[in-house]
């Protein structure tokens, strides 16, 4: 959550800082802010609501000045005004914080008590009231490695300081923070995507690092504050993926993207002369491994519960998965022959990454699944697999979510032929099948016109259900959750067979409700299931695969077949309406689709 950007250069700044924070803005929109040094004071510049409502201000009243800090966020303390936005500033220190300092209660209650007044409701401006009272005393470095040992939480900060204008000091514990390098001007971002648009030259801080960036150099410093060299590493780069292009927003591009996304995907893992997949250098010998637990958050959890089932199926491992912001607080049996399979798509995810340090420190063999390779939780893990899906604006995943599941399948196959728990013959069957997806995508997306109008009936009522069973289950899970993320709606998933269970007392007339039946072994069962839903008045949705067969049921709403293939991947396929469904509802009801309320991209809070 929330975006900082930070530049030293040799030329005015704000103007950079204004389009860094726009591609920013996908972490928290709820207020922007910059400050820069001006003429010798700090010059912050602030307002709720959007970068673009900040451009104005600054278009009326430009902020000079070579060294300046900017600042997206998404509200944690404090409601989103002016009052809370960031930077939080005093005459001489000025701050922009991305995390949760969780004892700043407490520090406020000791400096009201010493005469010390708060303009704020945030946890950040205590930052700033203490940083303040040590540079009464101390230089810059000195006074912000001194304010560290005072916090606990999480944090990436960008500071600037009135009485030294030429350098910009980040530190990071726990939140990530990236530093850019160019010629005559340095950078300090949140992420890679901020930065590359001026530089593709970049560097990571770890946690307890402190960097100080001026326009001709930047210092790293340890949490012991010993200097210390950071690897450089060049970034990749494709303008496009960052534009929308033709398309109306985001989103319903990266919908489109998902053949490409997924073929360029199977280039990576599958070796078409030999039918093979190129997975080598497995942290631990997969015949060695008694256990895979899969970890992740919201729409990561719902590819690790689809991957349980693959990997059931392809091998006889105990196969477990946890929600990342509950995993920490069990009491977790560690085994040496445990994999811990860690699924992020921005590989930053602060549950995920706290989830992936505890494995760490007990000494378990880990796997991260990201989109972004040089992520901390990419960084940190004995071994990546990297979803290649390129940037994913949208806040609601799409097609990073089909990526996703395509390389934990692909994960699965393997660890099924290397354990010589698949057949030979079934594995290379289903590596052919796997080439033909994207182009089952590709058609499936062609259903466009009878989901716009199905649309409208989801719009307009109290709430809605999602129902599937085996592959299906977690991709009505997703299902519902993209219709809550995208409109606002009150949508449930659920397994088909456990609505007589209490959840058919929620049915009433002309409720929708979305069932996932594909005509795979739980099919008429599933049908079954559809119809005490249907026999107490509820409207239908149902999404099957093509077949010659009728389907089993009457009084049916309305139908949508996807393209066929062999069970196991039928889950991409029923994924594609159920995006397509949300994005049009939200479109119809008029909401900013790509940022939707309350939510941010990347999640770097507990």
């Amino acid at each position: 959550m929330c975006g900082i950007i930070g530049i030293a250069s040799n030329k005015s700044v704000s103007v950079n800082i204004i389009n860094a924070l726009k591609k920013l803005e996908y972490r928290g929109y709820d207020s922007a802010g910059l400050a820069t040094i001006n003429k010798g004071i700090i010059d912050e510049k602030k307002c709720p609501g959007r970068v673009e409502k900040l451009e104005k201000i600054l278009f009326q009243n430009p902020s000079e000045g070579n060294l300046g800090i900017g600042h997206v966020r998404w509200a944690t303390h404090g409601v989103p005004n002016e009052a809370n936005a960031h930077p939080h500033s005093t005459e001489i220190v000025s701050v922009v914080h991305n995390g949760i300092i969780e004892n700043s209660s407490e520090l406020k209650k000791i400096l009201e008590k010493e005469g010390k007044t708060f303009k704020s409701q945030t946890d950040t401006e205590v930052i700033t009231v203490l940083l303040t009272e040590k540079l009464k005393n101390t230089e810059p470095l000195e006074a912000v490695f001194k304010t560290l040992g005072l916090l606990k939480g999480s944090f990436a900060l960008g500071i600037i300081f009135k009485n030294y204008k030429d350098f910009v000091i980040g530190a990071r514990r726990g939140s990530p923070l990236a530093v850019g390098y160019s010629n005559d001007e340095n950078y300090l971002g949140s992420d890679s995507y901020a930065l590359k648009s001026m530089t593709n030259k970049i560097s990571y801080l770890d946690d307890g690092d402190v960097c100080i960036l001026s326009k001709d150099e930047v210092k790293f410093y340890n949490s012991n504050k010993e200097k210390i060299n950071k690897e450089i590493f060049t970034l990749s780069e494709n303008k496009s993926e960052a534009s929308k292009g033709n398309y109306k927003n985001f989103m319903i591009k990266e919908i489109f993207e998902q053949p490409i996304t997924l073929k360029t995907c199977l280039k990576e893992y599958i070796d078409k002369i030999r039918e093979e997949i190129n997975f080598y250098n497995l942290p631990i010998e997969p015949k060695k491994i008694k256990k895979i637990v899969l970890i992740g958050c919201g729409t990561a959890y719902h590819s690790c519960l689809v991957t349980k089932y693959w990997l059931e199926e392809f091998t006889n491992l105990v196969i477990e998965t946890d929600i990342a912001s509950e995993f920490r607080y069990r009491n977790n049996r560690f085994d040496k022959n445990n994999l811990y399979i860690f699924v992020s798509q921005s590989g930053e995810t602060a549950d995920t990454y706290a989830a992936l340090n505890l494995c760490n420190s007990n000494n378990m063999k880990t796997c991260a699944v990201v989109n972004v390779i040089e992520s901390s939780i990419a960084r940190d893990s004995n071994f990546v697999l990297p979803i290649h899906c390129g940037p994913e604006i949208g806040v609601a995943s799409t097609k990073a979510f089909l990526g996703q599941i395509l390389v934990l399948y692909i994960l699965a196959l393997k660890l099924g032929s290397l354990r010589n728990e698949i057949e030979k013959k079934e594995y290379q069957e289903k590596i052919k099948d796997l080439k033909d997806l994207p182009g089952l995508i590709e058609k499936t997306l062609l259903h466009d016109n009878d989901i716009q109008a199905i649309s409208s009936t989801f719009n307009e009522a109290k709430g809605s259900m999602f129902l599937g069973r085996g592959y299906s289950y977690p991709i009505a899970l997703e299902g519902a959750l993209k219709l809550k993320e995208l409109s606002y709606i009150h949508a449930e998933g659920y397994p088909a067979g456990e609505m007589k269970h209490g959840p058919l007392a929620l049915i009433e007339e002309g409720m929708p409700v979305v069932v996932l039946a594909p005509r795979d072994n739980y099919y008429k069962k599933t049908i079954s299931n559809m119809q005490e839903v249907i026999a107490r008045g509820a409207k239908v949705l149902l999404i099957t695969n093509k077949s010659k067969d009728e389907v089993v049921s009457e009084n049916i709403w309305e139908t949508i077949e996807v393209e066929n293939t062999n069970d196991d991947l039928l889950p991409f396929l029923l994924t594609i309406p159920l995006q397509k469904l949300a994005y049009y509802s939200a479109l119809k009801k008029g909401y900013d689709i790509d940022k939707p309320r309350n939510l941010a991209k990347s999640v770097t809070v507990e």
